[in-house]
């Protein structure tokens, strides 16, 4: 076995229990009292559910949890999610969801890890297995909902049209990874 192969196979391997470890002991797993914001996604394909939980400080994440079930793969990518994104301003957020989204759903032109998603690139491989992307995806999915309504949401908190904590809905459906 070559040096190059055997190094991709190790690391493949790191990716993997990083994973297990992930979804057996996920980060952030809890209901987050006083969020701002509650997201509800379903994948109703495959069964994943889970509520995504973010308590804002102006315009940046200061606190974010999830609870649900799903597949390892699915509960795995929300526990690194909610690690990665707590503290980061939206737009910071938001840059990261596209980085992610797009090494979830794109065959890589390198075959080096991703450049700038830290640990989230033990989640590289989804790409290869599509009934798994959506998994991977769903709470990247929820979390773009609560940045993108986020600023919707809180000017008709401000104008008295809707309360504090209000919950938005995703439902991946026919296929796709919208959100919505």
């Amino acid at each position: 076995m070559s040096t190059t192969m055997a190094a991709s196979t190790n690391m493949a391997g790191l990716y993997q229990e990083m994973i297990i470890e992930h979804a057996h002991s996920p980060r952030n797993f809890r209901q987050l009292e006083g969020a701002h914001q509650t997201v509800e996604a379903v994948n109703p394909l495959c069964g994943d559910h889970l509520s995504l939980y973010v308590q804002r400080d102006s315009d940046r994440i200061a606190d974010i949890a999830f609870e649900g079930d799903g597949c390892a793969i699915s509960k795995a990518s929300a526990s690194l999610m909610t690690s990665a994104v707590k503290g980061l301003q939206n737009d910071e957020a938001l840059a990261l969801f596209d980085r992610v989204h797009t090494m979830l759903t794109t065959e890589p032109l390198s075959d080096g890890p991703p450049a700038d998603v830290g640990k989230l690139a033990v989640l590289s491989g989804v790409w290869q297995y599509p009934a798994r992307v959506k998994c991977a995806t769903l709470c990247w999915q929820a979390l773009h909902s609560a940045l993108e309504e986020g600023a919707v949401q809180e000017d008709a908190i401000n104008e008295g049209a809707i309360n504090e904590g209000t919950t938005i809905t995703v439902a991946l459906q026919d296929g796709t990874d919208k959100a919505s």
